[in-house]
């Protein structure tokens, strides 16, 4: 069974698959591995093939190079808040990604280096196994864009950080760095060689029984059904706030290089 990927690789996304690991690496340096429609569900394409193709064992996805992800291309992301969309919201392509990791069924290794963003940290809630170096640089800004959490964020970051610092770093919308990630507990380790200590881990999970990690991991993520359908919910609500007043204030603040001002909308 060929990978399409592979087979027909994206000139935004590196696919190598390599004795049972598969690695996929964002590549698109110039705007910091920023993601946009296509790039979505050509990611998610690629995880949900190799979530039934037999020569992959494990999945490694990181940027090719200093960064992770700075999230949604603004550039793109503009041109969708003008376009009318038909369908559920989770059919978008962020949330197509999202759910694709959620259901991948094999263990997901993510590498971070440099910037992760929106989507960036989003997509971290869930990895299996996360490791990040000190250029690692976190940001959930989706409150400070008149937006809301996406990816089962509202369930997964209060269980996985606990309530209090999932509310910080989802109400202060605040940059932290990767010392903060391993205490909210969406990294497992700062590493000094990210994508070598990310393949290591995997080498050595691809040389265990696939079938006895694939039962351990779906024991431990009995909930699945109730996270796809609260990435759906969140889909829904964050749709909505995509074309709120506070999301277009945010827009034009950013357009114009100013310090938004909600106060209007109080």
């Amino acid at each position: 069974m060929t990978l399409s990927c592979i087979q027909q690789p994206h000139q935004h996304l590196q696919a190598n698959l390599e004795d049972g690991v598969l690695t996929l690496a964002i590549n698109r340096s110039e705007a910091k591995n920023a993601l946009y429609g296509e790039l979505y569900l050509w990611i998610a394409k690629a995880l949900d093939e190799a979530d039934t193709n037999k020569d992959v064992r494990v999945v490694i996805f990181r940027g090719a190079e200093q960064d992770f992800t700075a999230g949604n291309d603004m550039k793109d992301f503009m041109g969708f808040m003008q376009k009318p969309y038909e369908g559920k919201a989770g059919d978008q392509p962020p949330f197509v990604l999202l759910k694709a990791a959620a259901r991948f069924s094999k263990p997901l290794i993510i590498g971070v280096k440099g910037v992760a963003i929106g989507i960036g940290v989003t997509i971290l809630l869930h990895a299996d196994i996360v490791f990040a170096d000190n250029t690692a640089l976190f940001q959930i800004p989706f409150v400070s864009l008149g937006l809301s959490p996406e990816g089962a964020a509202s369930r997964l970051l209060v269980k996985q950080a606990g309530y209090q610092k999932a509310a910080e770093l989802l109400f202060t919308a605040k940059k932290f760095d990767a010392a903060t990630a391993v205490k909210a507990n969406l990294v497992n380790d700062v590493v000094e060689d990210v994508y070598a200590t990310a393949q290591k881990t995997a080498q050595h999970l691809a040389a265990l029984p696939l079938a006895s990690l694939k039962q351990s991991k779906a024991l431990m993520k009995q909930d699945l059904a109730e996270i796809i359908a609260c990435v759906d919910e969140e889909a829904e609500i964050f749709m909505q706030r995509v074309r709120s007043p506070e999301m277009m204030e945010a827009v034009q603040a950013f357009m114009q290089k100013r310090k938004p001002d909600f106060s209007q909308f109080n």
